[in-house]
């Protein structure tokens, strides 16, 4: 049996308190590692860590920060299976799956890193006049970064590269839900000792973290409980949050796609890593013109999704328990079942790739974050119904539309969301950058705006006739 420990300073540490907490693998139920409930000392310690060793990653050049993020990302690179294989095991995501994303994420690090050389930390602008200012971005200085359990390797890699490039040091706190993979991670940490930290735990390490006097920024991905803790922890300090939150994301079907190509992109979009994605497609409006076809071919891609290698199990029985009472509160409200719906018998976590019908907007299933392979699908009699339909919602963290028509794609970009995908799901450049809207989260990240709330902006004025090197 495996005890995960803290990491920092360059160093593995114990625990300050006692308690371990027990991690179970949701395919088998069985204890796979043990590891430190945390404590405000636990989280001390390694603010401290990232206090002490920021000055010196600051003032190294920029060029070779990104040397050094790049290296680290090469060698995790060359791990990518073993960690894939230990999401597997914390969380249930099929290896297959988390190698993909891994590499991907390994990828979007080096990317990410590779931006800061272009980056403007430094400009001169001329005044009218007379005279220029100087425009100076500095590192914030300690960060937090707190990652979900869904995508442990790749949320932690995703936060790190703007944070580190532009001179910050970090604390990780992984979700108590998913630390093996993350403490993995930092077996393979070759950056120097305390420019990244590893704190482990639950809300007693996260909650002390996020509301440390030295910590300048906080980046959360979760649920919006959490993350409205976290904004008003770090607020009481007036110092940056940067949030992730729930999503409930809509999927418009136009008439004028092809029914049977569309559901078996949306199915993908609904069921892959068991619909626990943050941008899982959780609310699908079809056009009444193609609605029968496209629930016949999802009902016949729904039956592909068998769970072991292509659809794992729920991460606990916490989160089975609250996707099987949203597809039962929709049943009980009129909603029909054409496909799964019923966790079966034996060991693990499991949930069937469920299709619903009938389904009304003020059910759980279409208002509440569901989180499991889940597709409900409303009947819209226009695409205009659909935007309007899809647009109700305190959430709003993406969406995808499915449309041949210019004029409909444009008004799909009504939606309040912080993405739009058109005719596919996922995908963006290293330069795509967006914001939340709604309760999906605050503060625009990706790209340049990553950078500009990695670091403070400070002008230096300088009167006619002073030159400026």
């Amino acid at each position: 049996m495996k005890t995960l420990r803290n990491f920092v300073g360059g160093a593995w540490a114990d625990p300050r308190g006692d308690e371990l907490l027990e991690l179970v693998n949701p395919a088998t139920e069985e204890v796979i590692a043990r590891f430190p409930a945390g404590s405000v000392a636990d989280a001390d310690s390694a603010v401290k860590a990232a206090v002490a060793a920021q000055p010196d990653w600051a003032a190294l050049p920029v060029a070779e920060r990104v040397r050094q993020i790049q290296a680290w990302a090469g060698v995790v690179a060359g791990h990518a299976d073993e960690l894939a294989e230990l999401e597997r095991q914390e969380m249930g995501k099929p290896a297959g799956i988390g190698r993909t994303f891994i590499d991907g994420a390994v990828a979007g690090l080096k990317a990410a890193a590779e931006q800061a050389l272009s980056y403007a930390f430094e400009e001169t602008v001329p005044q009218p006049g007379g005279g220029s200012t100087r425009i100076v971005r500095h590192p914030l200085g300690a960060t937090a970064v707190i990652t979900p359990w869904n995508f442990p390797v790749t949320m932690v890699l995703g936060a790190l590269g703007p944070l580190l490039a532009a001179g910050n040091t970090v604390v990780v706190k992984p979700s108590e839900r998913s630390p093996y993979s993350t403490a993995r991670l930092f077996e393979l940490l070759s950056l120097p000792a305390g420019v990244v930290n590893l704190v482990l735990g639950d809300a007693r390490a996260g909650a002390p973290l996020a509301a440390h006097e030295d910590v300048q920024l906080v980046h959360f991905t979760g649920s919006v409980a959490s993350g409205r803790k976290i904004a008003a922890a770090a607020g009481e300090r007036l110092h940056r949050s940067v949030l992730e939150l729930g999503g409930k994301d809509p999927v418009l079907v136009d008439a004028d796609v092809d029914p049977v190509a569309t559901a078996k992109a949306v199915a993908f979009g609904a069921f892959v890593n068991t619909g626990q994605i943050c941008t899982s497609m959780e609310r699908i409006y079809v056009h009444a013109d193609v609605a029968e076809p496209f629930v016949e071919a999802l009902v016949a891609e729904a039956a592909g999704y068998q769970a072991g290698d292509v659809l794992g199990p729920l991460v606990d029985g916490r989160q089975r328990d609250l996707v099987h009472r949203h597809v039962t509160d929709a049943v009980a409200k009129g909603a029909t079942v054409r496909a799964g719906g019923e966790a079966p018998d034996g060991p693990g976590f499991f949930y069937p790739a469920t299709v619903l019908t009938g389904v009304e907007d003020s059910m759980l299933i279409m208002r509440e974050e569901t989180f499991g392979p889940v597709a409900p699908v409303a009947v819209v009699n226009s695409f205009e119904e659909g935007v309007e339909r899809a647009s109700r919602s305190r959430y709003g963290l993406a969406a995808t539309v499915y449309s041949n028509d210019e004029a409909h794609v444009a008004a799909a970009g009504r939606i309040p969301a912080g993405v739009l995908w058109v005719n596919q799901w996922q995908g963006g450049g290293p330069e795509r950058l967006y914001e939340p809207a709604g309760e999906s989260g605050m503060g625009a990240t990706g790209a340049r705006a990553a950078y500009d709330a990695a670091t403070r902006p400070a002008s230096v004025h300088f009167a006619a006739g002073w030159q400026v090197s």
